[in-house]
């Protein structure tokens, strides 16, 4: 199992250190995925939405499923490979030393034992505070021949933990938001990981998702659920418990593998979108964010330049517009015969398996030349950087959106211009002045437009780029008239019905 949000090469890595470990993966899932198995084995639900809100020592995920007569689904998934428990425990650790160090001299720096010795002493402060309103933390001969003891409150702890848990507020939001549903129209919230365990966390989970008490839940073929009839909110359960809920599933999975459990089925999600750079620097989609897989996919593509002799397949993961705010996860060719732009056929496929893996068929239709790559990763992401991916392409929506407009309406202008120039050179003769003054001035104008780019942004002056696109368009108009009439007849003298 691994965070909802690991990346491809996050992934790659967990399967290639299991097999060198003895260890022969046969599927990866989701952490969250995984718990809503346990539930779902343990208590026999018929159908219902569940929203597992799962946070650890390091990592946080929520991911929102759907189960249908065994069937799982997951519908959306998000959150923060950067933030766990550890971070409460490294606020608490510096606010006892901050709180010591006022009755003495100030705040002494550490050696890596005392350090040590500290954080051990904190998190079972921590864990104590989940059931007792204070405790005393004892540590003699602390700092030298100084001793530590100083007295921790419930309310103390809180008060230190909340600006952290409320960091998982957003992800919750954005994975409802994913999913297309409503807190209201969720059946079940499920706690995974053992910092669920602090009551404050149970309290903001509570109130974020509406849901209305504690306790088992109510699910199955007469429990209501998705008629819209749940007024009053979805059920918080406890009652499992949370260190142990991702491995049952991860067991119960291994159930379904081996055939010894056959009346469920599970469908994961991709966290990420995967595509490949397309003329002019921008990213295509070809499986987007919050696909159930395994999944294929694939598109048509062809080429930008006559006499183009291959095509560079490379292929990105993230969420921008831009194909270089992405992250590369490889790169090869496809070679294929010589000819004019626009009228190679390359099909590019991408398949993710269970495992999340993915794999690469490049295929020129006229030629049958063909490559099959499985994508290795390029860089190793930091886990927070997965998140900022994902905070990015909302900051830059907007921009992003101007920059694809203004690439494409570019690139068309571009094929305009080539076109009008190559016409005007060929058919001068047949135009008359003021026609050939008219497309011209037009072509000039156009150009104009294509100036207005900014080098910094990447995009320009887009309703100029369309009034000058339309004025070339126009006055092109006798021209490609012209060059349609001569098409023509060379059509009928090839066939001999002219001289």
């Amino acid at each position: 199992t691994v965070p909802a949000y690991f990346n491809h090469a996050q992934r790659k890595a967990t399967k290639r250190a299991a097999e060198q470990a003895g260890l022969p993966c046969q599927r990866i899932i989701n952490e969250p995925t995984a718990a809503a198995l346990a539930y779902g084995a343990n208590r026999r639900y018929s159908k219902g939405r569940i929203a597992v809100y799962d946070l650890g020592g390091g990592t946080f995920d929520i991911s929102i499923l759907e189960l249908r007569e065994g069937v799982f689904e997951v519908r959306s998934t998000c959150g923060d490979t950067a933030l766990g428990g550890v971070d409460i425990d490294r606020a608490l650790s510096a606010w006892v030393l901050e709180a010591w160090g006022a009755e003495r001299s100030g705040v002494p720096d550490l050696d890596a034992s005392s350090q040590s010795r500290l954080e051990v002493a904190v998190e079972a402060a921590k864990q104590e505070l989940s059931n007792a309103s204070s405790v005393r933390i004892e540590e003699p001969f602390f700092f030298g021949t100084e001793n530590l003891s100083i007295e921790v409150t419930q309310e103390q702890l809180e008060a230190i933990a909340r600006p952290i848990l409320e960091r998982t507020k957003e992800p919750c939001r954005r994975a409802m938001n994913d999913a297309g549903i409503d807190p209201s129209e969720l059946d079940l919230v499920i706690l995974v990981g053992g910092q669920t365990r602090m009551p404050l966390v149970r309290q903001l989970v509570g109130e974020w998702f509406g849901c209305r008490d504690f306790g088992t839940p109510r699910l199955g073929l007469n429990a209501g659920a998705h008629d819209g009839s749940t007024e009053s909110g979805p059920i918080l359960d406890t009652s499992q418990n949370p260190d142990e809920a991702v491995a049952l599933g991860a067991a119960i999975q291994g159930g379904i593998l081996s055939g010894g459990i056959q009346d469920m089925l599970l469908l994961d999600v991709t966290p990420l979108s995967l595509g490949i750079e397309t003329f002019g620097g921008l990213m295509n989609v070809i499986i987007p964010r919050n696909s159930t897989i395994p999944i294929k996919s694939g598109e048509m593509f062809t080429t930008a330049v006559d006499g183009q002799t291959r095509m560079a397949i490379r292929v990105l993961q993230g969420e921008r517009e831009r194909a270089e705010d992405n992250w590369p996860l490889g790169a090869f060719e496809l070679e294929f015969p010589p000819m004019p732009k626009g009228t190679a056929r390359v099909g590019v496929q991408f398949e993710i398996d269970a495992n999340g893996i993915l794999k690469v068929l490049a295929r020129d239709i006229g030629s049958g030349n063909e490559r099959l790559v499985e994508i290795q990763s390029a860089i190793d992401v930091e886990d927070e950087q997965v998140m900022e991916m994902v905070d990015a392409s909302v900051d830059h929506a907007m921009s992003d959106f101007r920059l694809r407009q203004w690439v494409e309406a570019k690139q068309r202008a571009l094929d305009a211009l080539d076109a009008a120039e190559q016409g005007v050179s060929a058919h001068a003769q047949d135009l008359e002045e003021d026609e050939k003054r008219a497309v011209m001035a037009s072509i000039e104008g156009l150009k104009e437009s294509l100036e207005t780019e900014d080098s910094v942004d990447g995009f320009g002056d887009l309703e100029r780029l369309k009034r000058a696109a339309e004025a070339l368009d126009e006055a092109t108009g006798p021209l490609a008239q012209r060059m349609m009439d001569a098409l023509a007849m060379r059509a009928l003298r090839a066939q001999g019905l002219v001289d």
